[in-house]
């Protein structure tokens, strides 16, 4: 093995994320409030707090998916976007977005930030999610390296088969992508061919 894959290995096993890492409380116009673990922010209905989301897509146009890995803690096994994750005590959103693609999935590209919104999802009776999410989108042609920890796998779609492999429900995604690729999906649909139709296949690594 050389050292080139030496590294590309020991970034694919290492843990990006702990329970006990500060996350940024906010109120619900994305003022700091305070801190708070990572494990007591998902506790019951959870405490409001600061997150993103990332949308990779190639350059022909294939968003690249994940399935969360079946060891988290909330929607275990779940697909979803391509990243998401929080901003640390003192990290702006943008460095946190560019170092969690790099954690995650081995990318490094341009981010665009597309919309923020609050939402708040119920797992069980002792988890959810309440976040105010800033949604980035960006392009790469690189390599995927996913995390072992944070992705059980990934592949790349097409737009318009995501959006049916969705009405079909086929697969389980993620509260929050769903929510979000509603917004992106209006905006993607009038830049897609008229001819171009839901009868591809989930893009195999």
């Amino acid at each position: 093995m050389n050292e080139q894959s030496s590294e590309q290995d020991a970034l694919r096993h290492a843990l990006v994320s702990s329970d006990f890492e500060p996350l940024i409380l906010v109120d619900a116009s994305d003022r700091e409030v305070g801190f708070m673990s990572k494990a007591r922010c998902h506790e019951g209905r959870g405490v409001l707090h600061r997150a993103f989301s990332l949308f990779i897509f190639n350059p022909e146009g294939q968003l690249l998916m994940q399935q969360r890995s079946a060891a988290k803690r909330l929607w275990p096994g779940y697909w979803s976007n391509s990243c998401c994750s929080h901003p640390r005590r003192g990290e702006s959103l943008q460095l946190a977005a560019h170092r969690r693609l790099w954690q995650e999935l081995g990318m490094r590209c341009a981010l665009t930030p597309l919309f923020k919104f609050r939402y708040q999802a119920q797992f069980d009776a002792t988890g959810a999610e309440n976040e105010l999410c800033s949604v980035y989108i960006g392009c790469s042609d690189g390599p995927v390296r996913a995390n072992v920890h944070e992705i059980a796998d990934w592949c790349w779609i097409d737009p318009s088969e995501l959006q049916a492999e969705l009405q079909r429900g086929a697969r389980s995604f993620t509260p929050w992508f769903r929510i979000e690729w509603m917004q992106i999906w209006t905006q993607l649909r009038s830049a897609l061919p008229r001819a171009q139709h839901a009868s591809g296949a989930w893009v195999s690594r």
